[in-house]
């Protein structure tokens, strides 16, 4: 049995060599998937389902090391329940961002990487149901993204959860911020 194991994983090894980046090459990835946000510290709120997807880049430092910075066009936000005068009351409110994610990836083994980094974030919309509300949610936040990717044969998939540093109001009356999911599927492919 310990024979079987060792010739499967080095079977899997073999398989996924060549999913990393050499030293010096440059790839992109085009993303796209889903998150599952919400605002930290807030009552009667619930996860709001969104779309994510952009591009990212990668250059190799070292053989198991390798920089990534992206553009990712990202839904995020909650949604709310409560009960008014015994009726469940529902509704949403929607951000949508630009965020920048910069993030130093670490091969553990051939094709599987852990993440860690910074992300900025630009507010491009703001509802509260069909109301705007961008005038009182701050446009620039800061998060700290972390995760684990695989790659097999050019495809990665990427599973991330982003911690917001950032506070969600301008004006300061909670101190609710981000908190996101993201799971998505890339093609990586060398420039």
């Amino acid at each position: 049995m310990k024979k079987m194991m060792m010739i499967a994983a080095m079977m899997i090894a073999a398989i996924s060599a060549n999913a990393q980046n050499e030293v010096g090459q440059i790839t992109l990835k085009p993303t796209a998937g889903i998150n599952l946000a919400n605002l930290t510290d807030l009552n009667e709120n619930k996860m709001r389902l969104g779309i994510v997807a952009g591009l990212e880049a990668e250059y190799g430092v070292a053989e198991n090391f390798g920089i990534t910075a992206g553009v990712l066009y990202s839904q995020q936000g909650c949604k709310f329940e409560w009960t008014e005068e015994g009726a469940t009351q529902k509704a949403t409110e929607k951000h949508d961002y630009i965020n920048i994610p910069i993030l130093a990836q670490y091969y553990v083994i051939p094709g599987l990487a852990i993440k860690a980094g910074v992300q900025p974030g630009f507010l491009i919309s703001a509802k509260y149901e069909s109301e705007n509300i961008k005038d009182e949610i701050k446009g620039f936040n800061v998060s700290i993204p972390v995760g684990l990717s695989y790659e097999y044969e050019n495809f990665v998939i990427d599973a991330r959860y982003n911690f917001g540093l950032t506070k969600h109001n301008k004006n300061g009356n909670n101190s609710c911020k981000d908190s996101m999911f993201s799971f998505t599927l890339g093609y990586k492919f060398a420039l």
